[in-house]
């Protein structure tokens, strides 16, 4: 059995969507599955030549998790045993592909085969999404308690895991042409791997590679960005050397993140040059994590994505996160390369910090251990 696995922020871009790849699929099987706020469970699944069924479970303990373990994956093991071949599943509007496809693979013998990972997403609020800062709970989408990530986070993991976005208008609301198709571009440039398609009957099956998706999605990566900036959208990657003064770095931080739709990387810290500094910055909100140590590896070159070492450029990246080193990338708008590989160069230690030592030093992130 092969699924065609559907992620999104609101129920009514997840329905565009898996309307569209039923026309797309006319053999295939919908299931779209809802966790109300009451913790049940709301399964529709819809069979060609049969009336559509309906089913609700109610859960002693409703997070996403348990609704995706105790729901669904025993209902699509149900349809892989009664032959279905292929499937199209909604999963409820904030539940990640991911949580689905480590469900299936840990809790099945015979897991079937994920083609296709899709985000469902109107690309009209794409960027006011990530930056109202709004919570998943506060827009009405499925959320463990205690889950503070914003719709903004979500979309740009989901972004991220996706190999296809799937552009879903609302019907009812009028959509504006020009916000439209700067939503496109930004959604192009966030997601540079992805293929960004109008109707389902465009995807291209087989596409997700889970490793790949799961490298993507871990905290700090740097995916090497591939074709060309989706203008006005464009990331900008710059690397430094020398340990990051902590007080200068916290003070550039608020400057990197302004205007960036997306702020990632690492940073080596003279407070703690001993440990790989995570950034990770959606929309309006950027934090800093403690990664631990620094993965042993030998010292590596900087590649583009053609595997040409000594790139430079936007397409700069590096090959893995081994080296005692700061690389940042950002995503935005009108981006002013100039200034944003200035900001971080300014904040390295110089030649007199250096030779005086790098004791003494305060940790305005308190980050200095890994927690």
């Amino acid at each position: 059995m092969h699924l065609v696995m559907v992620s999104s922020l609101d129920a009514l871009s997840r329905g565009r969507a898996c309307a569209s790849l039923a026309e797309a699929l006319p053999r295939a099987v919908v299931v779209l599955q809802d966790l109300l706020d009451d913790g049940t469970v709301v399964r529709r699944t819809l069979r060609p030549g049969f009336a559509a069924q309906r089913e609700t479970t109610p859960l002693e303990h409703g997070c996403p998790s348990c609704a995706v373990r105790l729901d669904l994956v025993p209902a699509l093991a149900r349809l892989q045993e009664a032959g279905a071949e292929r499937v199209v599943v909604g999963l409820s509007p904030g539940v990640p592909t991911s949580t689905a496809t480590r469900a299936l693979q840990h809790l099945l013998d015979r897991p079937p085969a994920v083609e296709s990972a899709v985000l469902a997403c109107s690309p009209a609020a794409v960027e006011d999404r990530i930056w109202d800062g709004q919570s998943l709970a506060e827009a009405g989408c499925t959320a463990v308690d205690g889950d503070e990530r914003t719709c903004g986070e979500f979309l740009v993991e989901e972004l991220a895991f996706a190999d296809t976005v799937l552009l879903a208008d609302p019907e009812l609301v009028p959509v504006d042409a020009e916000q439209r198709a700067r939503g496109v571009q930004l959604l192009r440039e966030l997601a540079r791997h992805a293929d960004v398609v109008e109707h389902g009957a465009e995807i291209r099956p087989g596409r997700h590679r889970p490793a790949e998706a799961l490298h993507r999605v871990a905290s700090g990566c740097l995916e090497p960005p591939r074709g060309t900036p989706s203008s006005p959208f464009t990331t900008v990657v710059h690397r430094v050397e020398r340990p990051l003064h902590p007080e200068r770095f916290r003070h550039a931080l608020s400057a990197l993140a302004a205007g960036c739709c997306w702020l990632r990387g690492h940073v080596c810290l003279a407070v703690a040059p001993e440990h790989r500094i995570l950034v990770q910055g959606v929309g309006p909100r950027v934090w800093l994590e403690n990664a631990g140590p620094w993965p042993a590896a030998p010292r590596l070159e900087l590649r583009d994505p053609h595997g040409t070492a000594e790139a430079a450029g936007a397409d700069a990246v590096p090959a893995a996160p081994g080296e005692h080193a700061t690389v940042l990338a950002a995503t935005g708008a009108d981006l002013d390369a100039a200034e944003l590989t200035g900001l971080p160069a300014a904040c390295q230690l110089t030649e007199e910090e250096l030779r005086a030592g790098i004791t003494g030093l305060t940790d305005p992130f308190g980050i200095s251990s890994p927690h």
